[in-house]
């Protein structure tokens, strides 16, 4: 036990004078002993086996301790009776080895050690991987480094460019099930959490088969951690002067461990600049991210900067990395711009099962209604932009598409209507029958019930416009919670139409006559026949035709009897 003992005290370091002579015999044998992890031969083949990646480590606490030998003048007798004996060393006392620092387990004094010879990162065993590989085409082929490097980043490209195929497929079949799905954050009004929203959102793409949108990041996620882990390594190679760098480039780069110098210094700084340049030009070449407006358009337009920005930051480094380093940073890029270039065509595209390269973006245009023209009839050959018309032009439009079953369509027109005005009753009582219509039940509550609250801010309505929304309002929002099991505050929605006063309006009138006859319906669900058949007789004298609800009513009434 005493010799991790020691080890442990080597480690610490302490001054030479805080050392005893026997505590310096100890170590001489401890040394020379051939199992000893002090052991000459052990410590060389360690010291090598971790300098080439490790630099800072060492055993420089070594070379402070004094050596002795043995000596001969000690008191046997003093021994005999105060000390131990091991082997040939003699201790006045077991507490001298305690006092020198010795205070920890033998078992954390190992642990401690094997830190200190094993003081990597957690990404030291795939950096070794990257170098063997290497290493291993590297005495195979008996290339040149900078084509071994250049060859190794052609095939780690092509080894990843499945997964940035998959990606496309998959983006392709979220982009035609995205229409299909609610919205993954609450609309306003809608009175849901974004938790409830999201775990609603994300009931609906499961059952209808729709991939999870971290497929749009599955290519990202590998390319990344791959394109670090090949310019670390090769970065690591150069700076500790791997066998063959400092000949194995070529024309001006010859020695790859050093860093850009000469009348050719900024050459590889260049490069990198000019193709990470052109990389974000061609990838955004052709898209409709330019013709965009509104909040999407202009964080598309800002990412864009702030990537060509980055070409300045990026040329500057260039001049403070060793060039086997420049050598696959520029490799790299030009895959990057042949690539872009490639999946761009449509022949291949199609032949690999793409989707086309705007699609989101369209269809993303097309919901949020940035770009969305319509011709008007009375306009003919005049297109308006939607930016330009009116909540109420708006909600004329949204109607239209509603009565042909483009209820996609309509909703962001609504929606962009309530807003440029928030007031727009009208607007929210449509988008609410909307959602009720897609069996989006808790959207349409908030919704409707918003307008119910709008329109009660000053009491009763008199307005026969407003009088008429809130009819529309409260039966619509009755609905949608008895849908959803609400019975109660269904029934409260519902027989505030009764509190309102006929209207004399025609269409009013026709709303608050269809709003009793669910009342009544709702009613006698509850039990409460006898105000049921109250209401519908009601209707019935509005409306004969309504006659047959009320025989159906009291054969029913009859038939519990």
């Amino acid at each position: 036990m005493g010799v991790p003992k020691l080890i442990n005290l080597i480690r610490r370091t302490r001054p030479i004078s805080s050392y005893t002579y026997s505590s310096s015999l100890i170590l001489t044998r401890s040394i020379h002993s051939r199992n000893s992890l002090l052991n000459p031969t052990n410590l060389d083949s360690n010291f090598k086996s971790q300098s080439r990646y490790k630099p800072n480590l060492g055993f420089s606490s070594f070379q402070s301790l004094p050596i002795h030998t043995s000596s001969s003048n000690n008191n046997d007798n003093d021994n005999d009776n105060e000390g131990f004996s091991f082997n040939d060393v003699k201790f006045n006392k077991e507490s001298d080895l305690w006092n020198s620092g010795f205070d920890q387990s033998s078992d954390e004094v190992v642990k401690e050690v094997i830190s200190v010879v094993q003081n990597g990162s957690w990404y030291d065993p795939a950096v070794q991987t990257v170098v063997s590989v290497l290493d291993g085409f590297h005495g195979l082929t008996n290339l040149p480094w900078w084509i071994v490097i250049a060859s190794s980043t052609l095939a780690l490209r092509l080894t990843i460019l499945p997964i940035l195929v998959l990606q496309f497929s998959k983006a392709k079949k979220i982009a035609e099930l995205f229409p299909k799905l609610p919205p993954p954050l609450p609309p306003p009004f809608s009175g849901k959490s974004i938790r409830e929203q999201f775990l609603l959102f994300r009931k609906e793409r499961k059952a209808i088969g729709c991939p999870s949108y971290l497929w749009n990041f599955s290519y990202v996620s590998v390319q990344i951690p791959c394109f670090f882990l090949w310019m670390y390594t090769i970065r690591t190679m150069s700076l500790h002067h791997h066998p063959g760098f400092d000949c194995g480039g070529a024309l001006w780069f010859q020695n790859l461990t050093q860093i850009p110098h000469g009348s050719y210094a900024a050459t590889f700084p260049i490069l990198i600049a000019g193709l990470h340049y052109i990389n974000i030009q061609v990838s955004f070449r052709g898209s409709s991210i330019d013709k965009m407006t509104g909040v999407m358009g202009k964080i598309f337009k800002f990412y864009k900067l702030y990537l060509e920005l980055l070409t300045i930051p990026f040329f500057f480094v260039g001049f403070f990395l060793p060039q086997g380093s420049l050598v696959y940073w520029v490799t790299n890029s030009c895959i990057s711009v042949i690539q872009n270039l490639s999946l761009q065509h449509p022949t291949l595209r199609e032949k690999l099962g793409l989707p086309d390269k705007n699609a989101i973006v369209k269809r993303e245009t097309s919901s949020s209604t940035d770009n969305l023209e319509i011709n008007f009839l009375d306009k003919p050959g005049q297109r308006v932009n939607v930016q330009n018309l009116s909540p109420d032009e708006l909600l004329s439009l949204s109607v239209q598409l509603l009565s042909k079953g483009h209820h996609d369509r309509a909703i962001p027109l609504l929606r962009f209507a309530l807003d440029k005005d928030p007031n727009h009753v009208r607007s929210m009582v449509v988008l609410g029958q909307t959602f009720i219509q897609k069996q989006w039940l808790p959207e349409s509550i908030g919704v409707l019930e918003h307008a119910v609250r709008k329109l009660l801010v000053g009491g009763q309505p008199a307005n026969e416009e407003e009088v008429d929304l809130l009819i529309l309002a409260s039966t619509w929002a009755g609905v949608a919670n008895i849908k959803q099991g609400k019975n109660k505050e269904g029934l409260e929605h519902l027989e505030r139409i009764t509190q309102i006063e006929e209207p004399v309006d025609p269409k009013g009138k026709a709303h608050y006559f269809d709003g009793l006859v669910l009342l009544s319906s709702a009613l006698f669900n509850e039990g409460r026949k006898v105000e049921s058949e109250e209401y519908l007789r009601k209707v019935v004298a509005y409306d004969p035709s309504k006659n047959d609800l009320l025989q159906q009513l009291l054969e029913d009434d009859a038939k519990t009897y």
